[in-house]
């Protein structure tokens, strides 16, 4: 518990004291809760282990399946409306920010097979993102805010978009998914040319300027 804590306030931008997380980090208690929800879950006692995350969903805003394995220091920023499924795998040091839902794709037959996402050491998934069905997502990766995931991610490189597509890699505020200074130039200096060719087509047409395109 003291390690989950200091790995917090160490990810945290917003510094936060030993107590403050202690007492008022729903990410915090529902990782702790989810612990004590798997160990139930292993011993078989699955109604009772369910029907303890379901007062853990109520408690924190977070759903986190009582078998779902979730590895050491594993940081949920903020954490209201976060769904993680039944097979999904997180390993050491992931975080994850609100409405993040990490699901399967309802394929019929695959009730006993792994349906959910692994997260590999180290990565970010930015607010909202969807990371669904049985993919990977590699090591230190970083999945923009709102994306939807369902291909593998490879380590290192981060993804945003509806499809995610891959970007380019290690660059902070991808986690949030943000584009990066090139990409933005890019995009106007594409938008200034196409906007000067029409203007010469439409002079080519003899197109009044007030007419729209």
């Amino acid at each position: 518990m003291i390690e989950l804590i200091k790995s917090i306030r160490e990810r945290d931008p917003a510094t936060p004291t030993f107590l403050e997380v202690f007492f008022a980090y729903n990410g915090f208690h529902a990782v702790m809760l989810h612990r004590m929800n798997n160990f139930f879950w292993h011993l078989g006692l699955h109604v009772f282990a369910r029907f303890l995350a379901n007062i853990t969903r109520f408690l924190t805003g977070i759903e986190i399946h009582p078998e779902a394995n979730i590895g050491k220091n594993f940081f949920i920023d903020h954490g209201t409306g976060v769904v993680i499924g039944q097979t999904a795998i997180v390993e050491n040091n992931v975080t994850i920010y609100h409405g993040v839902t990490l699901g399967g794709v309802g394929r019929v037959g695959q009730v006993d097979a792994k349906r959910h996402p692994t997260l590999k050491e180290g990565t970010i998934i930015g607010a909202g993102a969807q990371i669904l069905g049985d993919i990977i997502i590699g090591e230190h990766a970083k999945i923009g805010a709102n994306s939807v995931v369902t291909t593998d991610i490879p380590s290192g490189e981060t993804a945003i978009g509806i499809p995610a597509r891959v970007v380019g890699g290690d660059e902070t505020a991808r986690g949030y998914g943000m584009p990066s200074r090139k990409e933005m130039e890019d995009v106007t200096f594409t938008i200034d040319c196409i906007i000067r060719e029409m203007g010469k087509i439409k002079k080519e047409i003899n197109l009044e300027d007030d007419i729209p395109c």
